[in-house]
């Protein structure tokens, strides 16, 4: 079983940035792939971002170029660095883990989920 805490999320204007943390316990980081899913109020939850333990990344195509997504394994944390954000980047983050070297870009395909931290942006 894997254990996940998000933390990081709050409230920006427009054009601001949010780096978003999510830490892991109870089982080796490194072996999973691992990624952030979104949802806000009233609709289904958007993959938003995977890092796999080769540490290749895949983005959904409305956060390219301004979302990072980045893993430090040693301290069991995954991250999501958030520039340029947008009103409509409005959501609650879940951070996500599924054992494996490789990732999918699909929001059904992880095993442990965390919380979830919000994000709210305004204009």
């Amino acid at each position: 079983q894997v254990q996940l805490v998000e933390s990081g999320g709050g409230s920006v204007q427009a054009g601001g940035s949010l780096r978003l943390s999510c830490t892991a316990s109870g089982a080796t980081l490194s072996t999973h792939c691992m990624g952030w899913i979104r949802q806000a109020p009233g609709k289904e939850r958007e993959w938003v971002a995977s890092i796999n333990v080769f540490k290749g990344t895949g983005y959904t195509d409305s956060v390219k170029g301004r979302f990072t997504i980045f893993r430090d394994d040693a301290q069991r944390t995954l991250y999501l660095e958030m520039n340029s954000l947008k009103v409509e980047d409005t959501s609650m983050y879940l951070c996500a883990a599924r054992p494996g070297a490789i990732c999918a870009a699909n929001r059904y395909f992880y095993s442990f989920w965390g919380q979830g931290t919000q994000v709210t942006v305004s204009s």
